[in-house]
């Protein structure tokens, strides 16, 4: 065994060699949930309407040697079971992607109410603090009547010095 074939533990190992073939499930589910979109609408059904209804039309109306499904009509029986059995597969592969969707957005908007209701929480308790904060401070209201005692207070002294100086 040289050097360069020797398996190195520090570093994983090569992906082995796969006989499945290899896709991509992203790529395949965007693919499944436009289908299913499209299985849908009404103008998927519209549109297999008219394709049952020719079908029929021409097998049953058209020339005896050009029809390819006769009166009890079993390939298109066949045709449509087949289509159902892909559609329903492919429908709840795009619903199991919506879920997985819907899961992502639900956590995000779980954090994001978190989120809120903490800066909610922070604000009302800045908001409590400025109110406390405020009992201690002297209002412009408060100061004006201060100053309106004192002001009583000092008509009232210096009408009694004047009293006292005229005796």
């Amino acid at each position: 065994m040289s050097t360069t074939e020797r398996t190195r533990l520090d570093q994983p190992r090569a992906p082995r060699r796969s006989l499945m073939p290899e896709y991509d499930p992203e790529a395949f589910g965007r693919v499944s949930e436009k289908i299913a979109r499209f299985l849908g609408t009404g103008r998927f059904i519209v549109w297999m309407t008219v394709v049952i209804v020719l079908w029929l039309l021409w097998n049953t109306f058209g020339p005896a040697a050009l029809r390819f499904d006769e009166y009890p009509f079993i390939f298109l029986t066949l045709m449509l079971s087949l289509q159902a059995s892909y559609a329903a597969p492919l429908i709840l592969l795009a619903q199991n992607r919506q879920d997985d969707r819907d899961r992502v957005n639900l956590e995000q908007d779980r954090k994001q109410n978190e989120r809120s209701i903490a800066d909610t929480e922070y604000l009302t308790r800045e908001i409590a603090a400025l109110r406390m904060g405020l009992g201690e401070v002297a209002t412009r209201d408060w100061i004006r009547s201060e100053f309106q005692d004192l002001l009583k207070e000092l008509e009232g002294r210096t009408a009694a010095g004047e009293r006292s100086a005229e005796r």
